[in-house]
């Protein structure tokens, strides 16, 4: 019997969305998988020939990458900033939108009255290539959260974050200035196991086909 295919999910928003998408996938982790007590991050599916692992969101790109898992889910947003040759994203899944926004405090100058700026970010790569086609340096400041502090604490002057209501921001006193990419949930998968595996082709249709269900 072959080894259970790894799927990676990524912890938070974009899960609650993918957890309905993923059953009528065929994909249903043990019950212990909603105990919200539980700290595994492993979990078998019921059927038997897989497996999730639920982890960060970037974490979820990383295990696919390199193998470790053969499929996930994933925001686009991850899917850009990293950027790996053997990742591979055939299937929109239509779920998780929001997008990534440049926010700044309401009376900052505009961005394209600089042609420096300092800007706080998890998302380096994706930043600096924007930036860069707005003939503009940016200097990012890698960030893992509370990106909002970083104007009113003087660490940068404008961020890039997700946005999906923008309560956040304003609550912050920040404003949207830009949107830099809408973001939506991907099936992403490891080309290799997409090669040498069938199971992971059919897992590409089985997802293709729900999606086109749910659009008809």
């Amino acid at each position: 019997m072959p080894e259970p295919l790894t799927f990676a999910v990524p912890k938070g928003r974009i899960l609650d969305e993918a957890l309905p998408v993923m059953a009528r996938a065929g994909l249903v982790p043990e019950s212990a998988f909603h105990d919200k007590g539980n700290r595994a991050l492993s979990f078998a599916c019921h059927g038997g020939d897989m497996r999730i692992i639920r982890v960060r969101a970037f974490d979820v790109a990383t295990f696919v990458a390199f193998g470790a898992a053969q499929a996930g889910i994933v925001g686009s947003d991850v899917i850009e900033e990293f950027d790996f040759s053997e990742l591979y994203a055939p299937v929109d899944l239509d779920i998780g939108h929001c997008r990534l926004s440049l926010a700044a405090p309401q009376k900052a100058k505009r961005v394209d009255n600089a042609s420096h700026i300092r800007v706080a970010t998890k998302y380096p790569n994706i930043t600096q290539r924007w930036f860069e086609r707005q003939g503009v340096q940016a200097e990012c400041i890698k960030l893992n959260g509370a990106m909002e502090l970083a104007p009113g604490l003087g660490l940068a002057g404008q961020i890039v974050d997700l946005v999906s209501t923008g309560r956040t921001l304003a609550d912050n006193g920040l404003v949207e200035t830009a949107t830099i990419m809408e973001v939506s949930a991907r099936l992403i998968l490891n080309r290799a196991a997409l090669k040498t595996d069938p199971r992971v082709a059919a897992l590409v249709e089985t997802f293709r086909t729900l999606v086109a269900e749910a659009a008809a």
